[in-house]
């Protein structure tokens, strides 16, 4: 063995504590590496549903478009006409037209809410993985302080900041109205 290699093995066996610390920080890290993911993920299907809601409004409005220009051309028809009977079929397909249209828009705007209310959820837990992330790296740092300071104190006070940022990432992988809740404190 070499001679950096037999003093690595004398300084692990002198300093049993540094070995759990180092345990410690490969476990925080790899917490901090799924935590990380899911942020990105939690972003993701906000963006996603974000977008999709606002397909669904742009479709909304263009029926809605369609619904007054079926009604505006009914009444013209109306005004401009002098045969009643030649009139009357016309009229009464553009209002069928328009109660299409106003019916379509009422399923497309609930679609649309409903992904809203998705993109809320998905903002909700990111938001959580965010803060549970942070609060993991704060604890991955304070720990590995250790290794400079060899004071034991780091090592508890990075635990109490990651189990707090673990927790937080539990809330985001539960979701629902918990997630609600802290992302209200935070945005409201």
């Amino acid at each position: 063995m070499s001679d950096a290699g037999l003093h690595h093995a004398e300084h692990n066996a002198s300093d049993p504590w540094g070995r759990r610390v180092g345990v410690m920080v490969g476990l925080l890290g790899i917490a901090l590496a799924v935590v990380t993911i899911s942020s990105h993920r939690a972003h993701t299907a906000a963006v996603v549903r974000r977008t999709e809601a606002n397909d669904e409004w742009a479709y909304y409005q263009a029926k809605k478009i369609r619904e007054h220009t079926s009604e505006v051309a009914a009444m013209v028809t109306e005004a401009v006409g002098t045969d009643a009977a030649r009139i009357a079929p016309a009229r009464e397909r553009l209002e069928a037209m328009a109660g299409k249209y106003k019916k379509d828009a009422e399923e497309i705007k609930g679609r649309a809410e409903e992904r809203i209310a998705a993109t809320h959820e998905a903002e909700h837990r990111a938001l959580a993985f965010d803060l549970g992330e942070g609060f993991i790296e704060l604890g991955l740092v304070v720990t590995s302080l250790y290794f400079l300071g060899r004071d034991r104190l780091f090592p508890i006070g990075g635990a109490v900041a990651a189990a707090l940022g673990l927790a937080l990432a539990a809330i985001g992988f539960a979701g629902g109205p918990l997630a609600a809740r802290l992302a209200g404190f935070f945005i409201d």
